[in-house]
């Protein structure tokens, strides 16, 4: 299997190459080139905005009723023992995964789509940093889901809450209850801008062709941004199969579906 080599950051940044299995049988280059400067060792700074290998990343503040389908990969003996991104010390064993933007100690269900195996793991690092895959799995993650041996899977990956508390010796729930995010109130997420004219023009020319084109105002500590949403769903299955169809068939380059 191809390697592939990592870009070097300044300061505190590891230069990532290739993640090996626990049982030493295979190695597997997951890209998972994580920012470990001592910003990112706490809650508040893990929502930082953070570039790898000149691209920037925007934590985003909340993953209700976020979904989405890619890739996955996962990472093992090379980074055992290593520090996460939130501060952790990363356990191949445990039941955690990386994650580009998600906060940290959101629980996720991450689905096989070749397999139909699902799991619950925790967000607890950054990473992948690989074109098509959205999220790196603990080397258990990947062996309970079935993608050690090929490396990747197509998975769907489904947020279901903060954790408020988790198991120290296997780093499973703790009077943790999943959210509902099936049903309800949905729509997608076609774009966000810094510049509200900007905004209102985006969504005047969808108008004209999709329902609900309407500009949420957002503000967080990086100033406000006018986040420009289309359709209306009321249930999270269909909200994500048009938030598909946009890219595939539409031409939009990053649609995500979100709870209203």
């Amino acid at each position: 299997m191809n390697y592939t080599t990592r870009t070097l950051m300044p300061a505190f940044i590891f230069c990532l190459t290739v993640a090996i299995s626990g049982c030493g049988a295979g190695n597997y280059n997951s890209g998972h080139n994580r920012p470990d400067d001592k910003r990112y060792h706490s809650t508040e700074a893990t929502q930082r905005p953070y570039r790898i290998a000149g691209k920037h990343y925007y934590p985003i503040a909340s993953a209700n009723g976020y979904v989405e389908k890619g890739r996955a990969s996962w990472y093992g003996r090379k980074f055992h023992g290593r520090k996460t991104s939130n501060g952790e010390t990363y356990n191949m064993y445990a039941m955690t995964a990386a994650h580009k933007t998600l906060p940290m100690n959101t629980w996720v269900r991450v689905e096989n789509l070749d397999n139909g195996r699902d799991i619950t793991v925790r967000i607890n690092d950054r990473g992948p940093f690989v074109a098509g895959r959205i999220i790196d799995l603990s080397y258990t993650g990947a062996q309970r889901l079935g993608l050690v041996g090929p490396g990747t899977a197509r998975v769907k990956v489904t947020a279901l809450g903060k954790a408020t508390a988790y198991s120290k010796k296997d780093h499973t729930p703790v009077n943790f209850k999943p959210v509902d995010y099936w049903k309800g109130n949905f729509t997608v997420q076609v774009g966000a801008f810094k510049v509200r004219t900007n905004a209102e023009k985006y969504r005047i020319k969808l108008s004209k062709n999709y329902l609900n084109a309407h500009v949420v105002p957002y503000v967080d500590y990086r100033g406000e941004f006018h986040r420009v949403r289309i359709g209306k769903f009321n249930n999270l299955n269909d909200a994500v199969t048009f938030s598909e169809r946009l890219m595939a068939q539409e031409g939009f380059t990053h649609t995500f579906a979100v709870a209203e």
